[in-house]
């Protein structure tokens, strides 16, 4: 049984890194993506498994418009959805509460930057239960 393929969309490249290194160290395949444009075409030429999205790429809501894009799709409405932010640190709001909301941000887990690797695993392999 192979592992998950996931796909990352962030702008920041040392994000990309490192949260591409923690999963390609359990194994995962891991396509990454540095805008919302970009994390649209690698995720309907790869097919994912599991998508993580930062909130805030080109504009402050390319995370929120992709998840809304992706769950109306009917080839990716059931793929679960990551997003990842460091927008509270910056602005002071809370998203963690609209996570869910299935016409704001319709994501399936949401966690803040910086993350701690065994608090990422645990998570993708939350989501992907049932999926590897």
């Amino acid at each position: 049984m192979g592992k998950a393929k996931i796909v990352i969309a962030d702008d920041d490249p040392d994000i990309r890194e490192s949260l591409q290194a923690i999963l390609e160290s359990q194994q995962y395949t891991v396509v990454t993506a540095v805008d919302k444009t970009d994390g649209m075409e690698k995720i309907k030429a790869e097919k994912p498994d599991l998508a993580i999205l930062d909130v805030m790429m080109s504009t402050w809501e390319d995370g929120f418009e992709m998840s809304r894009e992706l769950k109306k799709d009917p080839q990716f409405k059931d793929m679960p959805i990551l997003m990842l932010t460091g927008i509270k640190n910056e602005t002071g709001i809370d998203f963690k509460a609209t996570a869910g909301d299935p016409t704001w941000c319709p994501v399936d887990a949401y966690l803040e930057k910086p993350i701690e690797p065994d608090v990422l695993l645990a998570e993708v392999s939350k989501l992907l239960s049932g999926k590897t």
